[in-house]
Parts: structure tokens; C-alpha cells; sequence
């Protein structure tokens, strides 16, 4: 059972009380003992279109920040998997992102925190970026067609945006756009020869990340 004032060891899966009930939880650390002080919270896509916490976009940016020493949590939103309640609209989703923030931090005191999140999930991230001590934001495929994007500032800290240059549900013309509109604008780097979901440049995009995030370390 999950010692709720512990953040648990490697590839832990566990339960947190969220505004909707509870929330299923995975988190993971390095095997290693060079554990940096940063931790980071990763976003899944949309619910209604078959995101969850193990998604392979979402699994392959988990990857990579634990391969550079950080722990890390993913959740999935409210009515996914074993998580209780309703789909919100992002409204709730934003909810549940702060509740499991908030678990950090009281696990975590002394670590940075980190933000990521793919398509939905980054606008998820986005939203909740604005109002707290970010250090490092990663939003891949953000759907800037989709919702309010140009009511939310930018994250007073490192951003990186990623978008596939094939993509066929984002569209890359409207996130470069939305980018060069913005008076602090991100890190963004569009990836040649692929879609939404990064097919057969999952490792790439691994590598992508943590070459532009690497020296934000702490």
C-alpha cells in the first residue's frame, strides 16, 4: 500500500484522492543513484479518442526525463482507467492535474517541478503552467484549433513544443502561428517525416527531448 507522505520506488502503481474521487497513479524513478531534484507530471491525450497514461508518446517523454535523473509521475484523468468520475472538458482534467501536483509537493518539497503533456495534455499543462512554479514545460502536439490556446499565457520558465510536420489532427501551419503570435515564445521544433503519434520516430523524439531539456537540469 502507497505510504501517501513516500513517493513510492520504481514503476509503482498506486491510487491518489482527487476532486472526482480517486485518480490511478504511475510513478517512476532512475535506477541509478544520481537522482536529480526535479520531478516531473506527464499529461495524456484526449480520453473520447483512447488517451491514457500509457500512451506511447506519453511513455516515450517518461522515458527520456527518467533517463536524465528525474522521477516521475503519470495519472490518468477522471473516467480513465480505473479513475473515477467524468470526462470534463478539461476543466475537471485541470483538477486532477493540480491534485496530483499537490501530492508532489508534499512528497517532493525540495525537488523542481516539471510539466509535460501530449496534444489534450498539453493544453492541460499549459493551463495549470500559468499559476504554479514551473520549471520546465514540454507540450507536444498542442491543439491550438481545438481550445482557448490564445487565452493562456506562456509558463514563466524553459518551454519546449514539438510538432510533427506530417501531422494530420494538430495542424503544424496553426502551432507555428500560434508560436510567432506570442510575445514569449517557446523552444519549438518541428519534426520532419511524421504525424500526431510519431510513428517510427518514437526514439527520435526521445532523444529530441532530452537534448533541448538537458540544459535546464538542475
Amino acid at each position: 500500500m502507497l505510504d501517501p507522505d513516500q513517493f513510492p520506488g520504481e514503476g509503482s502503481e498506486f491510487f491518489l484522492t482527487g476532486p472526482a474521487g480517486r485518480l490511478e497513479c504511475l510513478a517512476d524513478c532512475p535506477k541509478t543513484d544520481k537522482i536529480r531534484q526535479a520531478t516531473a507530471v506527464l499529461c495524456h491525450p484526449h480520453p473520447r479518442h483512447g488517451g491514457t497514461m500509457r500512451n506511447k508518446v506519453v511513455t516515450i517523454m517518461e522515458r527520456a526525463l527518467r533517463e536524465l535523473g528525474l522521477c516521475t509521475v503519470r495519472f490518468n484523468y477522471r473516467g480513465v482507467g480505473e479513475s473515477e468520475g467524468e470526462f470534463d472538458d478539461g476543466i475537471g482534467e485541470s483538477e486532477d492535474l493540480y491534485s496530483v501536483v499537490e501530492w508532489v509537493r508534499r512528497v517532493r518539497p525540495d525537488t523542481d517541478l516539471w510539466l509535460g503533456g501530449f496534444s489534450f495534455g498539453a493544453y492541460i499543462t499549459l493551463q495549470v503552467a500559468q499559476e504554479l512554479p514551473v520549471r520546465q514545460l514540454i507540450t507536444i502536439a498542442p491543439p491550438v484549433e481545438r481550445y482557448g490556446f490564445d487565452h493562456l499565457m506562456p509558463p514563466n520558465c524553459p518551454w519546449l513544443v514539438v510538432q510533427g510536420e506530417e501531422d494530420d489532427v494538430v495542424s503544424p501551419q496553426a502551432v507555428q502561428d500560434w508560436v510567432n503570435a506570442l510575445d514569449q515564445k517557446p523552444d519549438l521544433v518541428m519534426m520532419e517525416g511524421t504525424g500526431h503519434f510519431f510513428h517510427r520516430r518514437l526514439m527520435d523524439l526521445r532523444g529530441l527531448i532530452k537534448n533541448h531539456v538537458q540544459p535546464n537540469l538542475p
